[in-house]
């Protein structure tokens, strides 16, 4: 009864407040009161690599947590724009009264560079509720084998704080790949974690260095193939493609889950259906052949550079009008030609003739 009179409140208000949300007003006062809106507060800034920043926020009161494992939508108002990408808090499971996010400025993140350059404390974020599928289960492993790579170690190492905290005594091993030494955030914390708790076992192994050492099966073999063992990963696809053929190779593989940042954007080809047609660029003037990818891998080809964010699907960050032609979403694997549709040209490849504004 309270949940419906509550519910009848804030439509009244919204109503009220016709014709924008009744946060619009709000966030006029102050951008940490809100009625509906989940916002973050930038508490403290920290650079602990050169192309990563650190951030502790405090959300509103709407903050529910999340699991060791998921991401969050984190919003930030650019130049009057709204933009979204999808991170993985770092923190333990379970805690409402701070979120902690560490996030790596790639060449071709708009977001992830403009947080790098610019975040300071006070700066109010938007943030979505927690999702994925990607976390530990509730039945914790008897042994867990944590892999990452690069960015990929916030959400792996959420699952480690969390098994910390919890004070597990079973086997964990950690094995993180990066480009050097100085690329590993959280590097003291898990250098101390290593040699203080006898169970937490923390590799690491450097794929820029004298003596590169890229993914090799000895790296996991002594600790994955153990009776029961579970490997949860994180991080590009070259780590990803390897990790995943070794444990096919083992008999591992209904034991490892993983988490990606992209997804297999090779065209599915129809040898009834040959790839033709012409994708024109309507806002830059340019036409190439279509070649059967997606349009943002196309254009990209084409020497142009619209934004993109996660490559995936999730982040709406390259959305685009298509103009005329048909697309196919290599997600679902459906077609649209409606004109003057707003689509994600990371996930969208072109059947035929297609005009997109790029």
């Amino acid at each position: 009864m309270a949940h419906k009179l509550a519910r009848l409140v804030e439509t009244i208000v919204e109503a009220t407040a016709t014709p924008y949300p009744v946060d619009r007003y709000l966030e006029l006062i102050d951008p940490m009161i809100t009625w509906r809106d989940t916002r973050a507060k930038i508490t403290d800034v920290r650079h602990q690599t050169d192309r990563s920043v650190t951030l502790a926020l405090r959300p509103t009161r709407q903050w529910k947590g999340h699991e060791a494992g998921q991401y969050i939508e984190v919003s930030v108002v650019v130049d009057g724009v709204r933009h979204r990408r999808f991170f993985s808090p770092v923190g333990a499971a379970g805690n409402t009264g701070e979120i902690e996010l560490t996030v790596t400025a790639h060449s071709g993140g708009f977001v992830s560079r403009y947080l790098r350059e610019n975040a300071r404390p006070g700066m109010v974020l938007g943030i979505g509720a927690a999702s994925g599928e990607f976390r530990l289960p509730s039945d914790r492993p008897e042994r867990i084998v944590l892999v990452s790579g690069g960015s990929g170690i916030t959400p792996v190492l959420s699952m480690l704080r969390t098994l910390v905290a919890e004070g597990r005594h079973a086997p964990v091993t950690f094995v993180h790949y990066a480009r050097t030494p100085d690329d590993v955030p959280y590097r003291a914390e898990l250098d101390a974690l290593d040699r203080t708790l006898e169970h937490v076992d923390v590799r690491f192994h450097f794929t820029r260095t004298d003596n590169p050492e890229h993914f090799d099966a000895a790296h996991l073999a002594d600790v994955a193939e153990v009776d029961g063992a579970q490997v949860y990963m994180c991080g590009p696809a070259s780590l990803m493609t390897a990790v995943r053929e070794y444990a096919d190779q083992r008999g591992i593989a209904d034991r490892l889950f993983s988490e990606a940042f992209t997804v297999d954007t090779t065209p599915v080809l129809d040898p009834n259906q040959p790839i033709t047609g012409e994708v024109t660029y309507t806002e830059s003037d340019v036409a190439t052949a279509n070649d059967g990818r997606t349009l943002l891998e196309q254009a990209e080809a084409a020497g142009l550079t619209p934004e993109y964010g996660c490559r995936m699907g999730i982040c709406f960050s390259c959305t685009k009008v298509r103009k005329s032609g048909c697309t196919r979403n290599i997600l679902t694997g459906e077609l649209d030609s409606e004109p003057d549709q707003h689509i994600q040209i990371c996930v969208s490849a072109p059947v035929g003739d297609v005009e997109i504004e790029v």
